[in-house]
């Protein structure tokens, strides 16, 4: 089956081949690898984890002692001096949950660094296929405004001869100004498109001429029902269930908060005006009559709940997105092999069929100029529709985290 994807045959009787310069191609291996080492936004993520390893090692702390002391008459012959040191003793697995707290939020980062560098990929992906059909399109524009050049000359020379119709003329030319105008809105899709993909990489512009790539290859992604199985273990779902984890137990914290801590006080008192050190023990416990941390529990089981409908709702809305991208990328497969195997082919075969007609004089040039415009609506139409199954694919990627 012949190229469908490059210029029209007719291209080659208009244009004569130009000299290609040395390019900087771009592959997807380099975009993935430039992306991962450069990404501000993974390192961002990267940086959270350090950060929680600080809050992990700080709840494993105990409570510092307290050292007091205390003066009673300043005179010298009667002064009493007491100093004190005061232990505080941690009741209720109040480091125990907040250690536990911590590591739930160690995980929380983890998973956080997994779903960037998921969405990271993702969008590197897209955006370079998009980069690629982008490429394809300025390629088939261009050259449908060349020959749309070369087809305005050739009837321009035919009304001159006085064998067809000034009308035929104008219309030759309008077709030609809109081909044009195509050409330039490709042209400035495809900056557009390298910009954004360039980004991604960490560059403000383009260091790079084009990406390589087989853009009549079409994507390829598992079966709905293998999607949703592998939907429980996506990055989304993973840090919602996390997210939960953590905020359940942070419920544990507050609820060992309510238990009172105990300080107990070992020290000496000097009586100078008896010429005695006595030893001083002690003990305080708070009274739990009022505060019993009641509102923070309150507050934290609220917020537990929150985190498990959030859970509930992201799976809901993630198995509906993941239907929806199933499915834009089943018709865009389906929609792609019928233009592969049967619009485009046709459209060629009516457009050759024209073009052998006019040399034996069977058909008129308007006729070849319809066959020539349906066939480049059909690649037209086959390269946006090639762009929105890359786009589902990518969306899926996202989803599942591949």
């Amino acid at each position: 089956m012949r190229k469908l994807l490059w210029p029209l045959g007719l291209a080659a009787a208009f244009l004569s081949p130009v000299p290609l310069q040395a390019q900087t191609i771009l592959t997807l291996e380099q975009a993935l690898e430039l992306a991962t080492t450069r990404s501000p936004s993974l390192a961002a993520a990267s940086k959270e984890i350090a950060a929680t390893e600080g809050a992990l090692r700080q709840a494993g702390l105990r409570r510092n002692p307290e050292l007091s002391t205390s003066v009673e008459d300043l005179r010298a012959q009667t002064r009493t001096t007491t100093a004190t040191v005061g232990i505080p003793f941690e009741l209720g697995g109040k480091r125990e949950a907040r250690v536990a707290a911590a590591e739930r939020a160690k995980d929380v980062a983890v998973g956080d660094l997994a779903l960037v560098r998921a969405e990271l990929r993702s969008r590197v992906i897209g955006s370079y296929f998009t980069v690629l059909v982008a490429q394809e399109r300025t390629k088939l524009s261009a050259s449908s405004a060349e020959i749309a050049r070369r087809a305005a000359d050739a009837v321009g020379k035919r009304v001159a001869a006085g064998k067809i119709s000034p009308v035929e003329e104008t219309r030759a030319r309008v077709d030609q100004a809109n081909a044009q105008l195509e050409a330039t809105e490709a042209s400035a899709e495809l900056q557009t498109a390298k910009f954004s993909l360039a980004v991604l990489l960490g560059d403000s512009a383009p260091r790079f001429d084009q990406v390589s790539g087989d853009a009549s290859t079409l994507p390829t992604r598992p079966a709905l029902t293998a999607l949703l199985d592998q939907l429980e273990n996506s990055p989304s779902l993973t840090i919602s269930r996390l997210e939960l984890e953590r905020r359940r137990a942070l419920v544990d914290v507050e609820r060992t908060k309510a238990k009172p801590d105990v300080v107990v006080s070992l020290g000496a008192k000097r009586v100078n005006e008896q010429g005695l050190t006595q030893a001083v023990v002690g003990i305080a416990i708070p009274l739990p009559v009022f505060d019993r941390n009641q509102g923070s529990i309150l507050e934290a089981l609220r917020r537990s709940e929150k985190a498990s409908d959030e859970l509930e709702a992201n799976r809901l809305r993630l198995v509906a997105e993941l239907q929806e991208a199933s499915n834009r990328l089943f018709v865009a497969r389906t929609s792609l092999q019928t233009l592969q195997d049967t619009v485009l082919p046709s459209a060629e075969q009516a457009y050759d069929a024209a073009s052998k007609g006019l040399e034996a004089g069977k058909f008129g040039f308007l006729e070849v100029l319809d066959a020539q415009r349906s066939l480049l609506q059909a690649r037209a139409r086959y390269l946006n529709t090639l762009a929105g199954a890359y786009q589902a694919a990518a969306v899926i990627d996202r989803i599942v985290g591949r």
